[in-house]
This record gives structure tokens, C-alpha cells and sequence, in this order.
């Protein structure tokens, strides 16, 4: 084993898991492909539903999710199957008809609720959010505009005109996101949106026809009119507002010097070591908010203070 991997071996460990991942639950694609396998698991007294509030969870007096008999589902309700749990009872969620999909981040209040979630339930629930929402939005076929129904379990759906016969699936929409250094200082910028005092990583979506690290070095030059090189992947991360896969990445920056687009950015500054720890340990003379513990931005500043130790 080279010192590399020593290194990243040890940096896994006293890092905390990533927010989201780690889902528990079978996904079971053998069941969910079979028609009479899948309905003697949606026919068992055991099968369980995920109870939400349109695509937010209700949650349990421990902070986790609730659950309910799958009997409990709304009638019409396109059912997507999640899995099966340890002892093998089917998961379910439903998207109620007449559902509205949702493109925003979580509120605030409920984003407070979600950071306490216990981590597998966080995972579960990221998970049927976005395929919940998913069919919420996709109810009509992109190629043609006649209505789709949901196939395998939830993840697909097939569209109901015999002449077009178009079979869609759920999305998920690569997005970078990055700390750039430059002499043992961290780009950092916050959007209008952000709460008070909020700095994050930059990021963006990867566009057709780019690698990652294409996007890395686009989206930084677009948002901060900063040039970086030697860009690596450090890890990733599924984000259900509505459907992203966050690819955290590193790069090094030559030149500091900020440009920065007002349509994208509100602010944009180079922190040192030191402020970053300040923001990171909450402290009150730190000079910026850092991010919740479910972003992966927060997971690449600790990355960063840890592997810079």
C-alpha cells in the first residue's frame, strides 16, 4: 500500500460519512423488473410506506422517518418501490395524484430537521424524494405529450401511446463543486440566497460535451474569473433538491486575482486556514457561516483542513 493510500485510508476515517449516501435498504432490481415478484412484495401484510407531506418527511419522535402500512397509500398514487429492509419487508413511497415537483432547496426549517435526521434515514429519504418528485414532474412524455404511466416499480415510465411507446427514467444531473487554493488559501463565494454570513464552495452543472474537470475549470473561470489546474476528484455525494449527484473536486489556483459575476455570485473571497477553522468550529469571531453538516461543501472543508493538518 503506497503512503497515498494510507493517507486517503485515514482521512475516511476521521471524516464523518457523507450526508445522503449509504442508503440501507436492497434496491432489488431483480423484484422490481419482475411483475409477480414485485406484487406478492407489494401484496405482503408487512409492506411498509414511506409517510411524507408532499415531498417533505413526517417525522418520528426520534427525528427519523415515519412509516405506515402500504395500504395507507392515497388511491391513484403512483407507487415506486424503494427497496426491501433487513428483514426483508418491501419500502414504498408514493406520489400522490396531483402532486406538485419542487426544484428548490429544502426551507430552512425543515433543512434544521433534516441535519438531525439519523444518517440511514437521511438516506432513505433523499432517495424517494427525488424519484417521488421525479414522477410528480415526468406525468407526460417528452416526445410526444401523451401521459406515462409508472412501470418496474416506479423506476420507469412508459408512455401510453401506442404509436410513440417512449420509455423514460429518472434523472440524475452531475454538478461540480469545488475548492480552489492558492497559496494555502480557499475560494469561497456565497449566492444571494444563502443566509447571512454564508460562504460555500462554488459549483455548477456539468454541461454536454465536458468532463468533469472541464466543468470545474469553466464554472470557476465563469463565476470567479479564476484560471485553475490540477484538478482531482476527492468524493461525491446524491443531493434530492431535486435530483443531483455533487461531485466534490480540488484545484489549485496561480493567479488570486477575483472576477466576479454578479449574476452568479453575490460575494466571492480567499479564506485562510485559520478562518476556515473558525467558520467550521462555529466560533463567533469566525468570518463567515460555514456550511450545514448535510452539504457536501462542509465535507470538503473538513477534507481540506484534515488532509492540510
Amino acid at each position: 500500500m503506497t503512503t497515498t493510500d494510507t493517507l486517503a485510508r485515514t482521512l475516511a476515517r476521521a471524516l464523518p460519512p457523507i450526508a445522503y449516501a449509504g442508503n440501507p435498504l436492497d434496491r432489488a432490481d431483480a423484484v422490481r423488473t419482475d411483475p409477480v415478484r414485485l406484487a406478492a412484495v407489494q401484496a405482503a401484510p408487512d409492506a411498509q410506506l414511506l409517510v411524507l407531506d408532499g415531498l417533505a418527511p413526517e417525522f418520528g419522535a426520534d427525528g427519523g422517518l415515519t412509516w405506515a402500512p402500504l395500504q395507507s397509500a392515497p388511491d391513484g398514487a403512483d407507487l415506486v418501490f424503494l427497496g426491501l429492509d433487513e428483514a426483508g419487508r418491501g419500502c414504498f413511497a408514493a406520489a400522490a395524484p396531483g402532486l406538485g415537483g419542487s426544484t428548490a432547496p429544502a426551507a430552512p426549517n425543515l433543512r434544521a430537521l433534516l441535519d438531525a435526521m439519523p444518517a440511514r434515514d437521511l438516506a432513505i429519504y433523499g432517495g424517494a424524494r427525488s424519484l417521488v418528485d421525479w414522477h410528480a414532474r415526468h406525468r407526460f412524455c417528452a416526445r410526444c405529450g401523451h401521459a406515462t404511466q409508472a412501470t418496474k416499480g416506479g423506476w420507469q415510465r412508459s408512455c401510453t401511446n401506442a404509436d410513440c411507446g417512449a420509455d423514460h427514467f429518472p434523472r440524475v444531473d452531475p454538478v461540480t463543486i469545488m475548492l480552489v487554493e492558492h497559496d494555502g488559501c480557499l475560494l469561497l463565494g456565497r449566492q444571494p440566497r444563502f443566509p447571512a454570513g454564508r460562504y460555500s464552495a462554488l459549483a455548477g452543472f456539468v454541461e454536454p460535451g465536458e468532463t468533469v474537470e472541464e466543468a470545474v475549470a469553466r464554472e470557476v473561470l465563469e463565476e470567479a474569473g479564476v484560471r485553475v489546474r490540477d484538478v482531482r476528484y476527492v468524493a461525491s455525494q446524491p443531493w434530492p433538491y431535486p435530483s443531483s449527484l455533487m461531485i466534490a473536486c480540488h484545484a489549485v489556483a496561480d493567479d488570486p486575482t477575483i472576477t466576479i459575476d454578479q449574476n452568479e455570485l453575490e460575494d466571492a473571497r480567499w479564506f485562510t486556514r485559520e478562518e476556515v477553522s473558525a467558520a467550521l468550529e462555529g466560533r463567533a469571531d469566525a468570518p463567515f457561516g460555514a456550511p450545514t453538516h448535510t452539504a457536501v461543501a462542509r465535507h470538503l472543508l473538513e477534507w481540506w483542513m484534515a488532509h492540510r493538518g
